[in-house]
């Protein structure tokens, strides 16, 4: 199956993603204000894989004007039934549907990895203005929380794909991955947390792509495993579940322009 196949793959399970899938911290948001050297209030603002719209609301809750970027039509949906005053374009960050030097930041939140960076950051890099910004972000595995660590090598193993790492890549190999070199990028990683319900928990990692694309018994038999055993480590019906998020901010010269300017 192809990236592209993957990343649509959400359309089938857009209200779950909306419903259970996290936000992030505020500090992200401050970190990104910090490293483009600019305030949200008053900005303009092109979130990409937008997806229900998570990080659209934080966007726009800083004040930011945040046009969304979206290829699927049931993601797009949800978007626009959570944040009906947001415009919602459909397409992708390989092929831009906005004009040149019309953004003072780009965003991408969970979705980067969908793109081909010989493309989405020239595509980036067009329609920023000239002092602009792109930041892209993950929420991450925190490796340190036993459990998590444990659950996403079984995650791994159900769904065939190779666990990642605990060894987070250095800054100048994430830079490189990510296919920003020869830009100035600061990085960060940010630490939070949730507590949820386990069902919520569960639907969170239900929505992920490496299910989606399986058949539906084979998700059925690693849930009622999986609910069985978070039900003894979390006899209480909550979970705390721990992220990190990486954040990568590329600037083009002199942060982006303030307001007005």
């Amino acid at each position: 199956m192809t990236a592209g196949s993957r990343a649509l793959s959400f359309d089938v399970a857009a209200a779950q993603y909306a419903a259970s899938r996290p936000s992030y911290p505020a500090a992200l948001v401050d970190s990104i204000e910090e490293f483009a050297g600019c305030r949200l209030a008053g900005a303009r603002v092109a979130d990409v894989g937008a997806g229900t719209g998570i990080a659209t609301a934080l966007l726009r809750e800083r004040g930011a004007g945040v046009i969304a970027v979206e290829p699927g039509e049931a993601m797009a949906e949800e978007l626009h039934r959570a944040l009906p005053g947001v415009p919602v374009l459909r397409g992708d960050g390989n092929a831009l549907p906005l004009a040149d030097a019309s953004f003072d930041l780009v965003t991408y939140a969970q979705s980067w990895q969908w793109t081909d960076p010989g493309r989405s950051v020239p595509e980036a890099l067009r329609v920023l203005r000239a002092r602009g910004a792109l930041a892209i972000w993950w929420n991450t595995t925190a490796f340190d929380v036993p459990w998590i660590r444990e659950q996403h090598e079984r995650i791994a193993r159900h769904c065939g794909v190779r666990p990642r790492s605990a060894v987070r890549p250095s800054d100048s190999d994430a830079i490189r991955l990510a296919g920003l070199t020869g830009l100035r990028v600061a990085r960060r990683h940010v630490r939070w947390s949730r507590t949820v319900s386990l069902e919520t928990h569960l639907a969170n990692i239900g929505s992920r792509s490496a299910f989606l694309v399986l058949d539906e018994a084979d998700r059925d038999a690693f849930f009622v495993d999986e609910r069985e055993r978070l039900g003894g480590a979390f006899p209480g019906g909550e979970v705390e579940e721990s992220y990190v998020v990486d954040l990568l901010v590329a600037l083009r010269p002199e942060g982006c322009p303030a307001k007005g300017s």
